[in-house]
């Protein structure tokens, strides 16, 4: 290597990543699909030494643990769509499947999805709407963050210099339990999306919400979970929820929500397109 190139490292155990990163900052490889597309020269953007994380096996397992299902840091979105998950995880599997082509969903990671916290990051709305919490380890030990207190802002997230995302955990649902993701771009595919989002709805044995998470994605600075309609539908059977969506009044409903106006689209657009998503995916999931 290039005595001038900055150390590279790939540990195939965690404690001696975590060791790594307790002695001095590294920039964290691994998919490496946003850093090699970031747009700034290579020697620029690694200005910190390296750590690859991809030798490290047990990060990259799917697996249930105990009444949950934890996906590792460095499972890819075409591992997520080869796995069996539960019907209710639909909408994670339709999301996965529009995580750029076939190419990058084969080595971009669901963590590297989350620590580049993108307001338009594919993968986060169903994650949120799922109620997804984050593993972040370090020599000082693990702790675990709603994915809403992980993400901070665009480009921004709470995890430490010393710390390191180790997984994804999703509690589980019931088998009545549903989900839809939709993206909406200017195109179908390897496109950034103009709106996203992701509704995820349980049902008790009457037929009634016993839990409700919305996310939308490219409508603020960070994805967000749109808590006062959730709070109107808990409670709601399926056909008061799919009669809710018929008369959403978006600046009521969601004042988490700000888009704006860009190349993309204008926020009153995205306002408009957003309401039309909502309706369809309230319609589906409620509709079984």
């Amino acid at each position: 290597m290039n005595s001038e190139a900055p150390q590279y490292l790939r540990p195939s155990e965690l404690q001696v990543a975590l060791a790594s990163l307790a002695a001095s900052p590294r920039q964290v490889l691994a998919g490496g699909t946003d850093l090699y597309a970031s747009g700034t020269p290579m020697p620029q953007r690694l200005r910190q030494p390296v750590l690859d994380i991809t030798a490290i096996d047990p990060l990259r397992d799917i697996r249930f643990e105990r009444a949950e299902i934890l996906i590792g840091a460095t499972a890819t979105w075409a591992d997520l769509c080869r796995a069996r998950l539960p019907v209710w995880c639909r909408g994670l599997k339709q999301a996965a499947s529009q995580v750029g082509a076939q190419q990058i969903q084969n080595v971009a990671t669901v963590a590297g999805n989350l620590c580049n916290a993108s307001p338009a990051a594919d993968g986060v709305p169903p994650l949120l709407a799922l109620g997804a919490r984050v593993d972040l380890a370090s020599i000082r030990g693990v702790r675990t963050l709603r994915l809403e207190e992980f993400l901070l802002g665009p480009r921004r997230t709470a995890c430490a210099s010393d710390e390191l995302v180790t997984g994804v955990r999703l509690a589980g649902r019931s088998e009545r339990a549903r989900s839809m993701f939709y993206k909406l771009g200017a195109r179908s595919y390897l496109v950034i999306s103009i709106v996203s989002l992701a509704v995820s709805l349980d049902f008790d044995a009457r037929g009634r919400v016993s839990h409700a998470g919305i996310a939308v994605g490219s409508c603020a600075s960070r994805p967000q979970r749109l808590l006062a309609l959730e709070s109107r539908l808990l409670g709601m059977d399926r056909a008061g929820a799919q009669a809710l969506a018929q008369d959403l009044v978006m600046a009521a409903d969601a004042p988490e929500i700000a888009p704006i106006d860009d190349i993309r689209a204008t926020a009153a657009y995205r306002r408009d397109a957003l309401a039309t998503l909502l309706e369809r995916a309230l319609r589906e999931v409620c509709g079984g």
